[in-house]
């Protein structure tokens, strides 16, 4: 088989949640053991960091990978989903896993794992751990594919839990209240293992101190940490002119200029001024945990300057390989995308958008069909002009169902087939001075990125 035929087979051979959803889902750890068994567990020969959460654990893994690179070590980086190529799932100092190596994997062991019926996460899963014992990294910067305590990331033995937070996406197999999905996702904490919480709320917080306490796991709060350290500022950034963001949720933004955000700095007493290039002003909360893990990582060992940690936030797209966090593709009109999917992830969204200036506001989007379709467009601004459209996904929701919900919700617009053809109808009906927005799902952003050539974007 070459590399497409090889895609070919796993997506059309085991389930995958990316195209299907909730028939893709395997509860139980019984495939991962026996593949981690058949391949000699290969994740006891790295040292690993695990990070889960409803939103931010992407960023928060890539940035932190940045900074173990920027520090000299050998890093592997496990994420999902991908958006343009299978590949972008498994790097090793931002470098993505060879063709060969896929195409040798599938061919390898296909008579081993064909009987186990494993879902592709799964699948995917032993494929990274293996390369990366393959080859012999330092550390790998492991991101929980859903929940925690049943995710097949699980099995690892890391130096440090991250969990950046708590809020409702994935209830069929989580729960429908935030102190449920909390005891999922505190799944991960281990014995003695050090934990760090990005974000609580009332429900929250207990859920990881019972966990913690339980298992006599250190646990570190960051937005408590953080404003002990002075984090009292955030700015967002556009052509060097700065806006400034009090230490709040967005929704408290006050800001006097804005166009398209291009990075940030954040103030603390430890790092003052430091920069980031994600934009997006949700990164402050990324920061805060981040920010509060590196005193850890350091403790047990891992040597990390300040001069790593301020390369590993302010080149993290580039070393990575990073892509769909507030990501600015064009200007006139500005063209940004985002891959915040789910009620939270577009509050934050939402609030940005009101710091932008621009003439006319045009959102491009699309959703998939097992989302709070609803309650994702509640929230988006009724003064934009919209193209809803469908990703090129099986999950995807069809655009015209999507134009209906969005219509009870005051959200007025016509349909588009693909989200090509939305971008190019947004790009045509706007002004220099417009602004455009492509989101609602990864899978939107997947399939803007996949067509950004066709389309003239940077």
């Amino acid at each position: 088989m070459n590399y497409q035929e090889t895609l070919d087979y796993l997506y059309n051979s085991v389930p995958m949640f990316q195209q299907v959803g909730s028939s893709a889902y395997k509860e139980g750890l019984e495939n991962t053991h026996a593949l981690d068994e058949y391949l000699g567990h290969p994740h006891t020969t790295f040292q690993s960091i695990h990070i889960a959460g409803t939103n931010g654990k992407g960023s928060c893994s890539h940035t932190l990978a940045a900074i173990l690179q920027s520090a000299g070590y050998k890093v592997g980086l496990y994420t999902s989903p991908h958006l343009v190529d299978f590949r972008e799932r498994i790097r090793i100092n931002g470098e993505t896993i060879s063709q060969e190596y896929v195409i040798r994997f599938v061919e390898s062991h296909r008579s081993f794992f064909e009987p186990l019926h494993p879902s592709f996460f799964e699948l995917t899963t032993a494929m990274a751990f293996r390369y990366f014992a393959d080859r012999h990294i330092d550390v790998a910067v492991i991101e929980v594919g859903l929940g925690g305590r049943l995710d097949c990331t699980n099995i690892i033995h890391p130096d440090l839990s991250i969990i950046t937070n708590i809020s409702f996406d994935h209830m069929q197999f989580l729960g429908n209240t935030l102190a449920k999905i909390a005891t999922e996702k505190a799944g991960i904490i281990k014995k003695g293992v050090p934990v760090v919480i990005g974000e609580t709320t009332e429900e929250t917080k207990p859920v990881f101190l019972q966990k913690a306490q339980e298992v006599e796991a250190p646990i570190i709060f960051a937005e408590e940490e953080q404003r002990l350290k002075g984090a009292t500022k955030f700015k967002t950034c556009t052509n060097r002119k700065w806006t400034e963001y009090p230490e709040k949720h967005s929704s408290a933004i006050q800001a006097e200029e804005a166009e398209a955000v291009s990075g940030w700095i954040y103030e603390n007493e430890t790092y003052p001024e430091l920069e980031g290039v994600l934009g997006g002003s949700y990164q402050l909360k990324n920061t805060n945990t981040l920010l509060s893990a590196l005193p850890i990582l350091r403790k047990s060992g891992y040597k990390i300057s300040d001069n790593d940690v301020r390369n590993g936030f302010w080149q993290v797209d580039q070393m990575t390989g990073l892509q769909g966090r507030w990501q600015k593709l064009r200007n006139s009109p500005t063209i940004i995308c985002d891959t915040g999917h789910n009620v939270a992830g577009i509050s934050y969204i939402v609030e940005q958008l009101k710091q932008m200036k621009y003439e006319r506001l045009h959102m491009v989007i699309g959703m998939v069909n097992d989302k709070d379709v609803s309650g994702v467009l509640a929230l988006l601004p009724k003064n934009a002009v919209y193209y809803f459209t469908k990703a090129s996904v099986k999950r995807a929701l069809s655009e015209t169902l999507l134009q209906q919900i969005g219509a009870s919700a005051g959200l007025q617009g016509k349909t588009y087939p693909d989200v090509q053809s939305a971008v190019k109808a947004a790009q045509e009906k706007s002004l220099p001075e417009d602004l455009i927005f492509v989101g609602g799902s990864s899978f939107i952003v997947a399939d803007l990125l996949s067509c950004r050539d066709t389309l003239d974007l940077d």
